[in-house]
């Protein structure tokens, strides 16, 4: 595992997404801190374009106290990293400048291919596949979804970015209690319009990191597949938000996402050809093994 050669080093990151905002603070391999906000910025872009001053400001508020949270905990170098919101929004640049002043800290507003590259690193390095093996790493996010083959020798092989995700296709196609059929299949000819033109290599072992994946293994267990991320796109689309809480365990704060979160992962395991193993390491990690690496270097 990467900390194992940066031992003593502690590392930072508050990620900021579509959904979610979050700080993960790591030391030899322990996570010292782990928190996170649900913001849904993508909701507020899909609606009008930009990022509202209102949003605008409660992401500042949230990313000045996780970097607080960081310090306190050892991380006197951390890093804000930027995802979708910050390509998406129109007024993306000042996002960025508003949370580089909130953290005191450098802010990096991360291209597609950056983002799919740093979930496949921290995929890998946890997962631990042969080393040749032709391996797929999928990120659905809250505004984009990335997919990137490889093998850990060689590294990435290919690697692409679709622009839509679970919060996108939620505000888009799927915001009524529960979706219903028509809706689904809306969203379902919406996500094979954003594929056209998709056609990645067939890997070995195909994994699945980023917050739609991990919801939905809560319910259908690390291995997705067509059969059962059909069976979860019915379940969720037809069955009210407080029952998939109350009789199925799904997290309050991202059932709302997680029909259109299993739309698109069924989408890209089926031209992937090949079962997804939900794996909880992705971008932030490999972000962390950067961040760790440049510390060291130091």
């Amino acid at each position: 595992m990467w900390w194992r050669h940066h031992e003593g080093v502690t590392a930072a990151v508050v990620d900021v997404g579509s959904n979610t905002v979050r700080v993960v603070v790591v030391r030899d391999g322990h996570e010292l801190v782990s928190q996170r906000e649900m913001l849904r910025l993508g909701a507020s872009i899909e609606r009008t374009g930009s990022i509202p001053p209102e949003k605008l400001d409660e992401a500042a508020a949230v990313v000045a106290r996780f970097a607080d949270q960081a310090r306190a905990a050892g991380a006197d170098h951390l890093q804000i990293l930027i995802t979708s919101p910050g390509r998406q929004a129109a007024n993306g640049d000042e996002l960025a400048e508003v949370l580089e002043h909130a953290g005191r800290c450098e802010t990096r507003i991360l291209t597609a291919l950056e983002e799919g590259l740093l979930a496949f690193k921290g995929a890998l390095d946890t997962a631990s596949p042969p080393s040749r093996r032709l391996v797929a790493v999928v990120d659905v996010g809250g505004g984009s979804a990335q997919v990137v083959v490889g093998t850990r020798r060689s590294g990435p092989l290919w690697a692409r970015s679709v622009d839509i995700g679970s919060q996108r296709l939620t505000s888009r196609l799927l915001e009524a209690d529960p979706p219903g059929p028509g809706a689904v299949a809306a969203a379902k000819a919406e996500v094979e319009r954003c594929l056209e033109g998709f056609e990645p290599p067939v890997p070995m072992l195909a994994f699945a990191v980023g917050g739609s994946a991990r919801a939905l293994r809560r319910l259908a267990g690390r291995r997705l597949e067509e059969q059962n991320l059909e069976e979860l796109v019915v379940l969720l689309s037809t069955t009210k938000t407080q029952r998939l809480i109350d009789r199925h365990g799904v997290d309050p704060e991202r059932v709302r996402t997680m029909t259109a979160g299993a739309i698109i992962l069924a989408a890209l395991q089926r031209r992937l050809d090949t079962p997804l193993k939900v794996v909880r390491s992705g971008l932030r990690e490999g972000a962390l093994a950067e961040l760790a690496a440049a510390r060291a270097a130091a």
